[in-house]
């Protein structure tokens, strides 16, 4: 029972990292926040986790194991409460961070548990590096579901009870302090530079996936939490399909090479709608799955501290997601503004043909510009431009069918504003190649 308390907790904190994902356009709206500053909701989390994690694996190789991991799960609860009630947006980055701190704690001590518990280091990497791979590849879809049923604050206050049913159940256990610290100084490079670029990639596959679906093409959250279930889907096959094949190392690189192939395939649309992102997020769930396992596995194998090496591969994992987030969101924003210029123009050459009295096109052009002039860097919304205009009853089709059409354009705008966007993400992927060959001993 405590084995499955300690791998349930890894799995919830892990996906901490990816189940606020499609929370986000809801957040977004809510709270107000241009898109430039949205990704600090997950840089925030991730950040803290990746600084925090090596400092962790020192306090867990002085404490008891127990004790460690119970007092980060705790801090965790606490700070989910915070982030379900709060009042800013400064405030939800703020409970973020504290999140991630008993995140790293509790992460970190828990794969010293778990080989207390299994009394098999084998069997504990292996429950440690599944339950992380599997929350974080459930997590967007998790989120999806609470926020579209609920609220984006559920998305946070369900993790409370869930920690603290995990927290129970180890409550009492006090373990024992690790054994070592001297490995923190020759952790296996290899394997964590390449955490870095597949997880920098991946930061793409689910936070911007997202973005496009919701904001970009309007689907609800739970209809894209439907669309992003082939993520985990993909990733969980294909760890048990690829398990025991090939190398080490050979299944790293087939790992970032699927990531980075369903990435440009996302980069590639050929149209704005949901069912041509499927065959992409297979990839990129199968890329998913075989290299964060396999890599994380050769990053916890290095033959030093169990914990501190764990500490270094979550601490490597967690800072590629914040390369990712900081690289790509700039660039969305300035491809954004970039294509908005391309959509205006398409705009009012529709909007000139439309069947529709002069006066209504005006009144249509001033509420249409003041809501892309009050959107740069974002998403525009046409809708609130529509409801503006006094219709006449006989224009009540025309106006209908220039919305869907002009709809129709921003789809365009947006889905193009993407393309270099995953263009990026996935040569971060592909990057992950060069340390897997040039620097990682293989192993089987």
């Amino acid at each position: 029972m405590r084995i499955a308390a300690v791998t349930l907790a890894v799995g919830l904190v892990l996906a901490d990292s990816s189940i606020a994902v499609l929370a986000l356009p809801a957040i977004y709206r809510e709270l107000d926040v241009d898109l430039a500053d949205l990704h600090w909701v997950l840089t925030a989390f991730n950040l803290v986790l990746a600084l925090a994690a090596i400092p962790a694996a020192w306090v867990v190789g002085r404490l008891a194991a127990g004790r460690v991991f119970a007092s980060g799960l705790a801090l965790f609860a606490l700070a989910s409460a915070g982030c379900a009630l709060a009042p800013t947006f400064g405030a939800l980055v703020a409970f973020r961070g504290v999140q991630a701190l008993g995140a790293a704690a509790s992460v970190v001590a828990a794969l010293e548990l778990l080989s207390e518990l299994a009394r098999s280091q084998k069997t504990a990497v292996a429950l440690w590096v599944g339950a992380g791979t599997v929350g974080t590849a459930l997590g967007p879809a998790l989120g999806g579901v609470l926020t579209e049923t609920i609220s984006w604050r559920a998305v946070f206050a369900a993790q409370v009870p869930v920690a603290l049913v995990s927290l129970a159940l180890v409550w009492g256990y006090a373990g024992t302090a690790a054994r070592g610290w001297a490995s923190v100084l020759r952790p296996p490079l290899a394997p964590n530079v390449a955490l870095v670029f597949v997880s920098a990639g991946l930061a793409a596959a689910l936070f911007l996936l997202v973005l496009l679906l919701v904001e970009g093409w309007r689907l609800s959250p739970i209809g894209a939490a439907a669309v992003v279930t082939v993520l985990p889907i993909a990733a969980i096959g294909s760890v048990a399909l690829t398990r025991g094949l090939g190398t080490g190392a050979e299944r790293a690189a087939a790992g970032a090479i699927l990531l980075a192939g369903g990435l440009a395939g996302l980069a590639l649309l050929p149209h704005a709608g949901w069912a041509w992102t499927v065959p992409p997020q297979v990839l990129v769930g199968a890329g998913l799955g075989v290299a964060i396992t396999a890599l994380t596995e050769a990053a916890v194998a290095g033959g030093g501290s169990q914990t501190v090496d764990g500490g270094v591969a979550i601490a490597a994992r967690h800072a590629g997601v914040v390369l990712g987030l900081l690289l790509l969101s700039p660039l969305l924003v300035h491809e954004l503004d970039r294509q908005r210029g391309a959509a205006e123009g398409a705009a009012t050459a529709r909007l000139l043909d439309s069947p529709v009295s002069a006066r209504t096109k005006i009144e249509l052009a001033r509420e249409l510009g003041e809501r892309l002039d009050a959107t740069s860097g974002r998403i525009p919304e046409l809708q609130p431009a529509f409801d503006a205009v006094a219709r006449d009853s006989g224009e009540r089709r025309a106006l209908a069918r220039l919305e869907h059409t002009l709809e129709d354009v921003v789809d365009r705008a947006v889905t193009s504003s993407f393309t270099r966007v995953f263009g990026l993400a996935a040569t971060l992927a592909l990057a992950a190649l060069v340390p897997i060959a040039l620097s990682w001993s293989a192993r089987p």
